[in-house]
């Protein structure tokens, strides 16, 4: 890829660290590793093949991956937890609803973020559209729920009149940044709770995620999933009946899936050192070159959908090589670090 000379070198770097996976428009639905991810597991294997690797060489590679999460999402290293799936984080805060109370969420959001609560008896759970979320928050709202960027559409949600019509009625809030964590802005301090799984636009391998939890919300809930790595001590917390929790967040940590915390490790930094801002203008500015050669309206997202409920243009793009998804109903395409103006126009070339 030719260097833009409007970028940045830290994010040139971080372009080039990519393979050349020209056409490929599928990251809301899984990211790519860089080069370094990929060496980093290979090593990880090797060194596990030869009989050289011991449990405890993974736990600096956490912490050190957990505080270039903090630091990338705006919170203390002490207010960010560790796990594995964003419905199970979500499930610990499923459990600590009140008897009664309502949980506001969001219409057509993903399921990880809803399903936990629908399972609860005795709470009530009311649905609205994304545009509506802040309106509709009221004196009943113990818990608004919603992701950052809307996983079928791309939409972006409007956190600061969320977070005032929360602040406004007393309610806690709990955003999901799963679609926008390593594209857009990011500022975890806002809410009471979010979930992020790195999979997607941090681009580190599934099984890495991540809670973050305010000071005033985390005495609200239990830590239902703890065991021996929510210890205060990890190597002193393998067995019972003696439990010592880690005050601050770790108490929500869950054992880590070692092998994906080595490949996280480079994509999280990496990400951690970006002016996101600027990785937005790109990835959304390639979303409006899109929209305009497309004809449709610019809808200022990294994520561009359209009307696809036959599937017809996404498998026209598919035949033409590019990667994209299809979702409720809708052609997703998404663009990120590696994605540039020859993506446009393939995918436009495909569809004319």
């Amino acid at each position: 890829m030719a260097t833009n000379h409007s970028t940045s070198p830290a994010l040139q770097r971080a372009i080039d660290s990519y393979e050349d996976p020209r056409g490929f428009l599928a990251v809301a639905s899984i990211g790519l590793p860089t080069r370094e991810t990929v060496a980093a597991q290979k090593a990880d294997l090797d060194l596990w093949s030869a009989a050289r690797r011991d449990p405890m060489d993974y736990d600096g590679i956490i912490e050190r991956t957990r505080s270039y999460y903090a630091n990338l999402v705006g919170v203390g290293v002490d207010r960010v937890a560790t796990g594995s799936q964003t419905s199970a984080m979500t499930s610990v805060l499923a459990a600590a609803v009140p008897e009664g109370a309502e949980v506001l969420c969001v219409e057509g959001d993903f399921s990880s973020i809803v399903f936990p609560f629908l399972q609860r008896p005795g709470i009530r759970v009311r649905s609205v559209p994304i545009t509506e979320l802040a309106a509709s928050i009221s004196d009943e709202t113990w818990l608004v729920v919603f992701s950052h960027v809307q996983s079928a559409t791309g939409v972006v949600a409007d956190v600061d009149a969320i977070v005032a019509a929360a602040r406004v009625h007393g309610s806690f809030t709990f955003c999901d940044t799963t679609q926008s964590a390593g594209v857009h802005p990011v500022d975890a301090s806002l809410f009471d709770a979010t979930a992020c799984h790195a999979y997607k636009w941090l681009c580190a391998p599934r099984g890495v995620a991540f809670l973050t939890l305010s000071d005033r919300f985390q005495p609200e809930l239990v830590p239902i999933q703890a065991g021996w790595y929510a210890g205060d001590q990890v190597w002193q917390s393998c067995y019972a009946p003696n439990m010592h929790l880690a005050s601050d967040a770790r108490r929500f940590d869950v054992s880590p899936a070692w092998p994906a915390w080595v490949g996280a490790e480079p994509a999280i930094r990496m990400f951690s050192e970006l002016d996101i801002d600027e990785v937005w203008r790109r990835a959304s500015g390639l979303g409006d070159a899109l929209c305009d050669e497309l004809g449709i309206e610019r809808q200022h997202q990294a994520i561009v959908t359209w009307a696809d409920p036959d599937g017809h243009d996404l498998q026209r793009l598919v035949a033409a090589g590019v990667r994209a998804s299809g979702r409720a109903g809708r052609l997703r395409a998404a663009f990120h670090l590696w994605n540039d103006e020859s993506d446009v126009a393939t995918v436009v070339s495909a569809l004319r």
